[in-house]
Order: structure tokens, then C-alpha cells, then sequence
């Protein structure tokens, strides 16, 4: 059975992840649970139509179980994560997926359930675990959690950069769940405030729910006409952040970590502080954070709460994790959180500009190509591309614990991975003259996927 994907179970809502598999899915969080003596689960969810019959479905799989319910309602995933501190949660969310998928999130303490707790669950469900006896099940009450977790990323923002006061920021909600939390949060600051698409609807009729350039536009115009100072994108749970200058053009994801991810390591006093990312992220990245005395780790994508626990295992103090779009920060909670992101990025915009806090980063050409590639190839090609690559960049400085990535002195840099998904090899590559770069790197893996087709 393979159910859990890198962000949780997700798809459609009559197909996929239907009444019926939430059901056995949450009986065996609940199960899973009481062997490891926990009996209280938080449940929330976010603002799509299908969202109350699959919490009322996880609410009776756990419960069936022998544990406990606390039902939070509609709440953005990173306040459930909060609320999950010192027991488990469920959370039902697809994300930036569209109007007619939904999925689920696993919590445990403040962390998303890793592969070994899913596996198990996975087991569980297969097996068909029973329900408890009769006597032993839980029940469920409702639990609010919405203005404990405001209140908190709203205290932990104040140790970065400056009150935002005269600070205009658009917030772009698109329908979803920050709807609830990034406006308010940033009002308490003292930030100024102007919203689009902050009604939640689980239609989203605003805009699709993925924060994208395209799907921003009406935020991005808004901000240019506005003379905002600039404006914040979310998708349907407010788990990812997007940035637009006054201009109206999306900052890029890695400068919005680079800013981040420095600011963490000069905040501390860690003695060997880390930041984790993924292999794809810039090394505008690790220019900032060595630029501020810390170091780089990187991770699959997906992963970066193993990530973190390497690092931390190793001996590293993690200051701040992410991946493009989603920042975990570390002080606060092991979660990913944009609503903190909104909080903290927009003190330091208080206190520096946007223009002053991007000032310091490279920002290189980036670009991203596919390559045509059958999925049972992948592997044999991925394993020639180990050899081919360093041998067309022999100057790289080569890591292969996840793809084939090539850092340059300049720190231009490559990264060639399968797809999880989908038939193709991607390149992902930032350098000075990247159209050229990239079609250099493209023709090294169209011969390996080439040679392993005639093979």
C-alpha cells in the first residue's frame, strides 16, 4: 500500500481520499497512538466543501480507536501543528491542490508523522485494523485554538527587525486559510493592511490556490497601483508564502530564504549554526548564511524534518529549514508556518526595505527544463549521469546524495533529479549566461537517457 506521499495522503475527494479511506486512515492514527500511549488527538481542516464530512470521518476513525477528539474547525495547517504540541493531530488539506482534492496530515508534537509512523499506519490500514471495544472509545469535543496561536506568532515576530507601523502590506488569502491569521497577526504588529480573496470558500473563486506569478496577478497589480510596500501570497492552508515587491514582481523564492535564513544565523549564538534546504535551492543561500558565520545542509525535498533531525543529531544547532515556499522556523515550531513567515518577514522589512534586505543577495538567472525520461529508465540513467556529468564539468564541486548537483567557485550551480511524479529528468540550474549553461547541461542528460532507451 503506498498512501503517504512527501506532504501527507492527497487527491481527489470522490476518488481517492474519500470518507471511507479518512475513516480507516484516522482508526489507525488512533490505534497506532494508544500503543505508544497517546489518547488525544486535535483535528482540524481547511476551507474545502468536502472538509467537514472527512473531519467528521476522522473524528469517528480515531475515536472507534480508543482516542480522544478535539475538534478545532477551519484553521490554517500550521495552527494545527501548533495545537498538536504534546499529542497528535489530523489535518484535512489538499493544500494548493484544486477545489476538488482533499487530503491528510499526520501530526505528532508539533511535527509531521516521518516515513517509519507512516509506514506503520500504512500497515494498519492494509490489515484492517477493528475498532476498540465498545467501552473503550473516545469522544470529542470542541477546542479553540485560533487566537493562542495569533497571539504566538505574534509575540515570536517581535524579536526580529522592527514595529511595522506605516508598513502597507496587500495580503493575498486566495480564499484559503490564512484568511484567518496572516491579516490579523500583521495588524497586531501594527502593520497597515489590505486584503484580496480573504473570505474563505472552499470554491476558490478568487483565484486557483496554488501562489503562483500567474495566479498572483491581481495582487501583483494591486500592489504597483497601490504604492503598497509590497504584498504576501498564500495558498489554501497557509503553509506557503509567496513575496511581491512594490513594483508588483514576485521576489524569488530563494532570495525570500536567503533574507530569512541570514537573519536566523546572525540572530543566535549558536556555535555551529545551520540552515537545511534542498538540493533545488539557490546558492544565493549559502552565500548569505556563510556571509553570517553559518553553514548549509541540504535535504530531499520533502524531507525536511529528517533534515533537521540529521543536523541536529550531528551536533548542529538548526536556526532556521526550508524549501521554496515553506520555511520552518525552528525557535518557534517544527512546523512549516507562512503565517510566521508573513510575520517575521515583514519586521524586517520595517526595519531595512525590502530593497535594503535584497541588496546583498546574488540573484543569478534561474531557469528549470524537463527532460523527457520513461520511468523505468530513471534510475539507469540517473546512475550514467553520475558519471557523465562531473566528467563535462570537471571544475564542479559534485554532490549525488540526492540527483547530481554541480556547485561552480562562482557559485552558479546545477541540479539534475528524477521526477517522483511525472516521465522526466529535471535541470535546474542558476548561472550568469543560464540559457547557455542549461542547454549544455540538457544535452549531457538527453544523451544518458538516450543511451539507456538503446541499451
Amino acid at each position: 500500500m503506498d498512501l503517504f506521499g512527501t506532504a501527507g495522503i492527497r487527491g481527489s475527494a470522490t476518488e481517492r481520499v474519500t470518507p471511507e479511506l479518512v475513516l480507516d486512515v484516522a482508526r489507525a492514527l488512533g490505534a497506532h497512538a494508544r500503543e505508544a500511549g497517546d489518547r488525544e488527538f486535535v483535528v482540524g481542516r481547511d476551507g474545502r466543501v468536502t472538509g467537514p464530512a472527512l473531519a467528521a470521518a476522522a473524528e469517528a476513525g480515531i475515536e472507534s480507536a480508543g482516542a480522544d477528539v478535539r475538534r478545532l474547525g477551519q484553521v490554517p495547517t500550521p495552527a494545527l501543528a501548533f495545537a498538536s504540541r504534546g499529542r497528535r493531530g489530523v489535518m484535512l488539506t489538499a493544500s494548493h491542490n484544486p477545489p476538488t482534492d482533499n487530503g491528510v496530515k499526520a501530526f505528532v508534537d508539533g511535527l509531521e508523522y516521518g516515513e517509519a509512523a507512516e509506514a506503520a499506519v500504512e500497515e494498519r490500514v492494509a490489515a484492517g485494523d477493528p475498532p476498540a471495544d465498545w467501552d473503550e472509545w473516545g469522544d470529542g469535543e470542541r477546542e479553540d485554538v485560533l487566537d493562542a496561536y495569533r497571539s504566538a506568532v505574534t509575540e515570536y515576530a517581535r524579536g526580529f527587525g522592527a514595529d511595522p507601523e506605516g508598513v502597507r502590506v496587500a495580503v493575498d488569502c486566495g480564499n484559503g486559510m490564512a484568511s484567518v491569521a496572516t491579516p490579523q497577526v500583521l495588524r497586531a504588529l501594527g502593520a497597515e493592511v489590505v486584503t484580496l480573496n480573504a473570505t474563505v470558500d472552499g470554491h476558490f473563486p478568487g483565484r486557483e490556490s496554488k501562489p503562483t506569478a500567474e495566479s498572483l496577478a491581481d495582487l501583483r497589480a494591486f500592489v504597483a497601483d497601490d504604492g503598497a510596500d509590497f504584498g504576501i501570497g498564500h495558498d489554501g492552508d497557509a503553509d506557503r508564502i509567496v513575496v511581491v515587491d512594490g513594483d508588483g514582481e514576485v521576489v524569488h523564492e530563494d532570495t525570500v530564504l536567503a533574507i530569512l535564513a541570514e537573519r536566523y544565523v546572525r540572530a543566535g549564538d549558536a556555535d555551529d549554526p545551520v540552515v537545511v534546504t534542498t538540493p533545488n535551492a539557490s546558492g544565493r543561500i549559502d552565500e548569505r548564511v556563510e556571509a553570517a558565520g553559518g553553514r548549509v545542509e541540504r535535504v530531499a525535498l520533502g524531507y525536511l524534518h529528517d533534515g533537521i533531525a540529521s543536523a541536529r543529531e550531528a551536533g548542529g544547532d538548526v536556526v532556521f529549514a526550508a524549501e521554496p515556499w515553506k520555511h520552518v522556523h525552528t525557535a518557534f515550531g517544527g512546523w512549516i508556518d507562512a503565517v510566521a513567515s508573513a510575520a517575521v518577514f515583514a519586521r524586517l522589512v520595517a526595519d531595512e526595505g525590502l530593497a535594503g534586505l535584497r541588496a546583498p543577495v546574488t540573484e543569478r538567472p534561474y531557469r528549470k527544463v524537463s527532460v523527457g525520461c520513461p520511468d523505468d529508465d530513471k534510475a539507469a540513467a540517473m546512475d550514467r549521469l553520475g558519471e557523465t556529468l562531473p566528467a563535462a564539468f570537471p571544475e564542479a564541486e559534485v554532490h549525488d546524495e540526492y540527483g547530481v548537483r554541480l556547485t561552480f567557485a562562482d557559485a552558479s550551480w546545477t541540479l539534475v533529479r528524477p521526477s517522483g511524479t511525472e516521465p522526466y529528468v529535471r535541470v535546474y540550474a542558476e548561472h550568469d549566461e543560464v540559457d547557455r549553461f542549461v542547454e549544455e547541461v540538457a544535452g549531457v542528460v538527453e544523451a544518458a537517457v538516450e543511451t539507456v532507451s538503446d541499451e
